[in-house]
């Protein structure tokens, strides 16, 4: 294994504290391992928490600020943030307006968010939660009931964020998170395994010769093992689940190609070229669109295809102002 970091059991709190450097307009909570947002809490606006296990970054660290998160729990790799750290994100973006958990399908983060949640309510913070779970791979997976919440993630960050920002209340808030998540689905797929610091080796063996199609972004296995395919191929294997199971006829879709930590954007733009190509002869077409590593599974080479339907009000939400490490623009 090689790896840029000193001791395995200290890459999360080093790496927080090279964000914190380079990023001013934030501010960490070392103890809870927190990510706020320099200026929270702010009176009045809804604040937005979500969090997980570390090793997918940008995500969430990376989209905390105007616009998107007030602040990210971070975990150890792979492992769900507790409790208290959850509830130190929680109180110290109350403004008074109440706050939105957003949360990622996997066991130990729902038990873990809805105890911090529990508690908060005691300190009278007004909390809900927006559980996604947009990934059509697998109904059920090591670390689920349910599906996983996958790429979908970053999107309602982004508009569930866009909307706090504009003074929207805690219901409203809230009900763009789960428009969002009931209208996105995703799939991913993997050429490697990743290699959690901590293990030295590869979470599981793939030959050269072989994809794993519908990953898990923790390494989980998917649908299947399979020969290695040209990208036209992959991509058609990608988007077919995802049309199958979900109707995207509308104003148009939001098309996020992303990819999991080990693919050059090279890869990713040609990757996304096949995609808007089979959208365009589905007859969906493509209004906005977003390539890059934002969900990421540490080195793990791959990629994820998200989709989500957009309408007027989403439209005018993802065009609206961010300022994050990961995700900028209209500034």
């Amino acid at each position: 294994m090689k790896k840029l970091i000193n001791a395995p059991a200290d890459v999360v709190a080093e790496s927080l504290r090279g964000l914190e450097s380079v990023h001013p307009e934030l501010r960490v909570d070392h103890e809870n391992k927190v990510v706020f947002r320099a200026d929270s809490p702010r009176p009045g606006k809804v604040g937005l928490v979500s969090g997980g296990g570390s090793g997918h970054e940008p995500l969430h660290g990376g989209f905390v600020g105007p616009g998107m998160l007030d602040a990210a729990c971070c975990g150890e790799v792979f492992t769900s943030p507790v409790p208290d750290q959850i509830l130190a994100a929680t109180s110290g973006v109350d403004g008074g307006a109440g706050v939105l958990h957003i949360v990622k399908n996997y066991t130990g983060d729902v038990m873990n968010f809805e105890m911090a949640a529990e508690l908060a309510a005691a300190g009278s913070v007004d909390v809900v939660a927006v559980v996604t779970d947009d990934d059509v791979a697998v109904q059920d997976s090591l670390y689920t009931v349910g599906r996983r919440g996958v790429g979908v993630t970053v999107l309602v960050e982004k508009l569930a964020g866009a909307a706090a920002e504009q003074g929207r209340p805690l219901a409203e808030v809230a009900d763009v998170a789960r428009r969002v998540n009931s209208s996105g689905r995703s799939m991913g797929m993997a050429l490697t395994s990743c290699t959690v610091p901590a293990a030295g080796q590869p979470t599981f063996d793939l030959p050269d010769d072989q994809m794993e199609l519908g990953i898990g972004i923790h390494g989980e296995p998917g649908r299947k093992r399979i020969p290695l395919a040209p990208a036209a191929e992959i991509a058609q294997m990608l988007v077919e689940p995802i049309l199958d199971d979900f109707d995207f006829a509308g104003d148009g879709v939001l098309a996020f190609v992303n990819g999991m930590g080990g693919t050059p954007l090279i890869e990713l733009y040609l990757m996304y070229h096949e995609v808007n190509r089979l959208l365009s002869k589905a007859g969906l077409p493509v209004a906005r669109s977003l390539v890059g590593s934002y969900i990421t599974s540490l080195d793990m080479a791959g990629c994820s295809v998200t989709l989500l339907r957009l309408d007027d009000d989403l439209l005018r939400l993802w065009d609206a102002p961010v300022m994050t490490p990961a995700l900028r623009w209209g500034v």
